[in-house]
């Protein structure tokens, strides 16, 4: 769009004098399809479109002031430095005032500019977007989801109906879109076990509710929805014009964050943030809706794609670029419904890996790679422990949280997760010493129980025996900072692995972890 085709309050806006402060110059100018924003150096600006496409209304003057307040009310749960005002814009004569004395004709939000390339998305693209980042990144929007608002009308969303709403809407808005970007069989495929889930497992919805998981949460947290500043992770640009879009379960919020992660083909990288969000939050149940949300999301934004093939003025090359990218996200949409964390775990559906070795011995270490390799859900014993004891992960816990009687509690938790995770087609990894033949042999009887209750989907098991010589397992305890384990030195000349017993071994590969992990690890898995 030329300037002079843009409204004349957006063409003064590019100018310097419109500024009651210095600007960088030239200003630029960002529009999407609801608002322009203006970059003009300290400072941006954001007017709303007067526009309504239904789900999103700014028709009017009124409703153009209520959603900026209310942008600027929600943004500031994450990203309160950037969020800095409202400001009401006048016009005299034919010129424009910010903070003018007249009646105003319109509202601007005024944030705090970031330097370009602090998104997380540009991040990604400059090759410093770290796992380190992406556990900080988990646990800031754990933090932010046990602040998010929740109260019996909020929750109302958490029901089926509501849920299935906007699911189904997406289909019907798609469904001319078949024999091009999409396919009949993905289609029909996705489709059907969205229908088959809410139709056979409302209780699931159920459950997420009574738990309080629907809450205020962000609505569109993705990676250019976040950035790096200041050593800061802001979440920002949450939704704040459809309730819908943000009164969601927790797991619909994070789902955007994995779903990028994926289709960026890094799903290493989302591995990693999944298991750190649910090793804080110990929210692992919702994994049962997850693949739910990482589709809906991956088809959204095939959706969106889809639609500018409907637009005139969008050149055929562009075109066939975003057939090309709609068509990616319908068939990564599709996946999630085959395998909960998409292609990289459906090799390793319902694959239990346990690990057992002494304080020190590289456990941690070792399923934390495999995790990312072959994206199984890693559950420590030590977050799950604290979760039962209702202590913040970075506590130390007492003589109380190692009782003979929260042990147990402990390992009936792994197992009872285990199970349950793995007959959903997760991979999953069981993190403890599991130093005690009666712990394992429970795990053992567990899975042929659930073999012979579910013949058709058998789940396997793998022990990955760790081991290390005492004097390295003691210098690796000394120099553990920021775990969540609470072992110290001073336990490990009291700890002893039961020998593994006849018919344990079939099921035990020992790994040598002062030697290279990653190595044995493809020897374990090319085995397995």
């Amino acid at each position: 769009m030329t300037e002079t085709a843009l409204p004349t309050l957006i063409q003064q806006m590019l100018r310097p004098d419109f500024y009651p402060h210095p600007v960088t110059e030239p200003i630029q100018l960002i529009q999407t399809h609801v608002s322009y924003i203006l970059l003009t150096g300290d400072y941006a600006y954001k007017v709303k479109k007067p526009v309504n496409f239904g789900f999103l209304d700014f028709s009017t003057l009124e409703k153009r002031e209520h959603f900026c307040q209310e942008e600027l009310r929600l943004n500031q749960r994450g990203a309160a430095h950037l969020y800095l005002q409202v400001i009401p814009i006048t016009q005299s004569g034919e010129t424009f005032h910010l903070n003018g004395t007249e009646t105003p004709i319109e509202y601007t939000v005024q944030m705090q500019q970031f330097p370009a390339g602090s998104l997380f998305s540009d991040l990604f693209d400059q090759g410093q977007l770290t796992e380190e980042l992406l556990e900080r990144l988990a646990r800031e929007l754990a933090r932010f989801h046990e602040k998010g608002a929740t109260n019996e009308y909020i929750r109302t969303f958490g029901e089926v109906a509501q849920i299935r709403q906007a699911i189904d809407e997406n289909y019907d808005q798609t469904q001319k879109y078949i024999g091009g970007p999409q396919t009949q069989q993905q289609f029909d495929e996705t489709r059907q076990y969205t229908d088959r889930l809410f139709a056979e497992h409302a209780d699931l919805f159920a459950q997420r509710v009574a738990q309080n998981k629907i809450r205020e949460c962000h609505g569109d947290v993705h990676l250019r929805n976040i950035a790096l500043w200041q050593d800061e992770i802001l979440l920002f640009d949450c939704i704040e014009f459809n309730e819908l879009f943000r009164f969601v379960d927790t797991m619909f919020d994070i789902a955007y964050i994995i779903m990028d992660l994926d289709a960026r083909n890094r799903p290493d990288l989302s591995n990693r943030f999944l298991n750190a969000y649910l090793e804080q939050t110990g929210d692992w149940e919702g994994l049962q809706v997850l693949p739910l949300y990482l589709s809906r999301q991956s088809y959204v934004r095939a959706k969106v794609l889809s639609f500018l093939l409907d637009d005139p003025s969008i050149p055929e090359a562009a075109k066939q670029e975003a057939k090309d990218t709609a068509s990616r996200y319908y068939r990564l949409a599709w996946e999630y419904t085959r395998s909960p964390l998409g292609t990289a775990s459906e090799a390793h559906q319902g694959q239990i890996y346990l690990m057992a070795g002494l304080s020190g011995s590289g456990k941690s270490t070792v399923a934390r790679r495999l995790a990312s390799q072959i994206s199984a859900i890693h559950l420590r014993s030590d977050a799950v422990r604290k979760h039962l004891a209702g202590i913040p992960l970075d506590t130390a816990g007492g003589d109380d949280l190692y009782t003979s009687e929260m042990t147990e509690k402990t390992y009936d938790r792994l197992l009872q997760l285990g199970i349950l995770l793995a007959t959903q087609d997760y991979p999953v990894i069981l993190d403890a010493k599991y130093d005690r033949q009666a712990l394992r042999q429970a795990v053992i009887e567990a899975i042929h129980q659930a073999n012979a209750s579910h013949p058709a989907h058998p789940l396997s098991l793998h022990i990955l025996h760790c081991d290390a010589p005492l004097e390295v397992r003691q210098q690796r305890l000394q120099h553990r900072q920021g775990d969540v384990s609470d072992a110290t030195v001073d336990l490990l000349p009291k700890q002893h692995l039961e020998p593994f017993t006849a018919s344990e071994s079939p099921y035990v590969q020992t790994l040598d972890t002062t030697q290279a992990v990653d190595t044995q690890l493809a020897t374990v898995l090319q085995d397995g």
